[in-house]
């Protein structure tokens, strides 16, 4: 009889634990897609917006860019525009030389201050 308690706990734990695996999975594949959301740009975007174009107008193109990848799109890039906020996004379009693209969009004065494209390190 105890033989058969123990069991019954041991599998309802493991079925607990499995339930809460699934749970965990489930929820970080839609972070994932969440972040992807928020931070790809298709290079087409990237192509037509020009600087001096007003910020509401490209911002409206863009996704909110507010995921938690942001600071590791920073790195490697060149130095930011004095006194501008900047943007990051990750290229929608195919890897070059199996390297991601970030693509930054450097706002001053509501304004389209500077856009760069680099690899991401």
């Amino acid at each position: 009889m105890a033989q058969r308690k123990g069991c019954l706990i041991g599998c309802g734990v493991a079925l607990v634990l499995g339930a809460g695996l699934i749970v965990a999975l489930f929820f970080g594949v839609g972070k994932f897609l969440d972040m992807a959301d928020k931070s790809m740009v298709d290079p087409a975007v990237y192509g037509a917006v020009k600087t001096g174009d007003a910020e509401s107008e490209v911002r409206d193109r863009l996704p909110s860019g507010e995921s938690f990848v942001k600071s590791a799109l920073k790195e490697g890039g060149p130095a930011e525009p004095e006194g501008s906020t900047c943007a990051w996004y990750i290229s929608s379009g195919e890897p070059k030389n199996g390297e991601e693209t970030v693509l930054r969009f450097c706002f001053k004065d509501g304004r389209l201050a500077e856009k760069a494209q680099y690899p991401m390190k």
